[in-house]
């Protein structure tokens, strides 16, 4: 059986005039299909380049990458991914940036635009629809980018790759997402599994899978027994990496 997305053994370096640098060594990750998973680790990792391999803007060196035992250029997946910026255009109101993707694939009907309403509504955007990008805080802004991504993918079967926040709404949503953070208190609150990195190059140090009662909102799971002992856990496998 296949799994959903699979890295086997993928190794990345970035090539320079003066030298060669090793960003990712030796990754291997199963994840199914509907998982949640949270990558925390050292700035400068490789957590973002890991999230560049997999939805196909680089290649690795070594390894290889597959969709439901596909190799990436053999399937239709459909893989929405959402950078740090947030990249709206000004000169777009909020309601016609979360709706660009659907416009550019020719998709946006009564169904689509039924379905971004409810969700601008849903993640208090929607008396902002008429608004201009810069009129709204940053945090407004990653929730309508992500709105934006997921207005495209919501009929499709397809992940989520986030080097942002927001991942309550991701859990929502309940599409297979990668999430990368800084923040452990999210990672854990809306994760799976939370695969924690080493310092360069990354190689998969642990990976911690989180057991709550699955009816639990991601802010009770801050208040749940289990969150401090995972959040302990995954703080003392950091703090070891930096030390070694």
């Amino acid at each position: 059986m296949n799994h959903f997305l699979e890295l086997k053994s993928v190794s990345y370096s970035y090539q320079t005039m003066e030298a060669e640098t090793l960003a990712l060594k030796e990754i291997s990750l199963q994840i199914e299909e509907g998982e949640f998973i949270s990558i925390v680790g050292p700035s400068g990792c490789g957590k973002s380049t890991l999230l560049n391999l997999i939805c196909g803007l680089i290649q690795p060196d070594e390894g290889e990458i597959l969709l439901k035992g596909k190799a990436m250029d053999q399937t239709a997946m459909n893989i929405g991914y959402m950078l740090q910026k947030d990249h709206l255009f000004e000169w777009r109101t909020i309601y016609s940036n979360v709706t660009l993707g659907l416009e550019l694939q020719h998709k946006l009907d009564s169904d689509s635009r039924m379905r971004v309403d409810n969700m601008l509504k849903t993640y208090g955007l929607s008396e902002f629809a008429a608004s201009r990008p810069s009129q709204l805080s940053g945090g407004m802004r990653q929730r309508a980018a992500l709105i934006r991504t997921l207005a495209i993918l919501w009929m499709m079967m397809g992940i989520i790759l986030a080097a942002i926040g927001c991942g309550y709404i991701l859990k929502k949503e309940n599409k297979t997402a990668i999430l990368v953070t800084h923040d452990l208190s999210e990672a854990i609150s809306v994760g799976d599994r939370v695969v924690i990195l080493s310092s360069r190059p990354a190689k998969i140090r642990n990976i911690v899978a989180l057991d709550f009662d699955k009816n639990l909102t991601p802010l009770q799971r801050r208040n749940a027994k289990p969150f401090a002992s995972y959040f302990n856990t995954i703080w003392k496998e950091l703090q070891e990496n930096e030390c070694s």
